[in-house]
């Protein structure tokens, strides 16, 4: 028994979720319109039926309370005639019309209060469903507003921000670069137009600081020289330090130095 009742409420879970992901609020509320609207005619038709036979039992009350009156008037008549016998039988006819007008009266008073209860059941159900009307409008519109927005969101989820974004970033990141590339290509194009005349510029200052040496030493005077052999000589350390300087050379170092020399002289 417990297994049947485990799949017994695992089909009704089931069968209620589909039910509640089929419903439309806007479908089921028109719909519920629609059924309170059939009631609202069907309380019409039997609040007619009932008010056709209240109709009916008030003609027959009435009728019988005429015939009733009139076996009255006849049973006077009777009597003021003489004739006893057919006045006891005006009575009873009197008396059987006044039984059944007093059912029918009878049944008139129910019939009167079950059609003012209808009644007051059809003003009511009128009443709720154009309220519900009214509610089902403002509900249908926000429904509508609600997946308006849900299918809003779904578009913009849809769009991927976070995706666009750094594709954004992607693309700013690539324009730098190619700008940094553009910026260092012609950087480098003139640096190496800058580093040629700075070489050919370079190579001017050499040679005229040479052509100057050599007009220096050419120009020189005897007074110059020998004042700049004195100055020499004071700056000379004593004779002791260079003859141990002397004495401390090489081979190499003569050799060097009269190299330098012919190189001067060459000049």
């Amino acid at each position: 028994m417990a297994l049947f009742d485990r799949i017994s409420r695992v089909i009704r879970a089931n069968v209620n979720d589909l039910v509640s992901k089929a419903e439309d609020p806007e479908k089921i509320l028109e719909q519920a319109v629609i059924d309170m609207q059939e009631d609202l005619v069907q309380l019409r038709q039997a609040v007619a039926r009932v008010i056709a036979e209240q109709k009916r039992s008030e003609q027959q009350y009435n009728q019988n309370q005429e015939e009733a009156n009139k076996w009255q008037q006849r049973a006077q008549l009777a009597i003021s005639k003489g004739d006893e016998a057919l006045a006891r039988e005006a009575l009873v006819r009197k008396k059987t019309h006044t039984d059944s007008a007093a059912i029918f009266k009878t049944q008139l008073e129910q019939q009167t209060a079950q059609v003012d209860t209808l009644k007051r059941g059809l003003i009511g159900l009128e009443s709720k469903i154009q309220e519900a009307k009214t509610k089902k409008n403002m509900l249908q519109a926000r429904s509508k507003a609600a997946h308006a927005n849900e299918e809003l969101q779904r578009t913009l989820g849809g769009l991927g921000t976070g995706s666009a974004t750094s594709a954004f970033e992607r693309m700013e990141n690539k324009v730098l670069e190619a700008e940094a590339r553009s910026q260092a290509a012609g950087e480098l194009g003139g640096t190496g137009l800058e580093q040629q005349f700075a070489q050919l510029e370079g190579g001017y200052e050499v040679d005229d600081e040479l052509a100057q040496l050599k007009a220096a030493m050419e120009g020189s005077s005897p007074k110059a020289l020998a004042a700049e052999s004195s100055s020499t000589q004071q700056s000379l350390p004593p004779a002791d330090s260079m003859n141990n300087k002397a004495a401390a050379s090489s081979p190499v170092v003569d050799a060097e130095l009269e190299e330098l020399k012919t190189k001067l002289k060459d000049l």
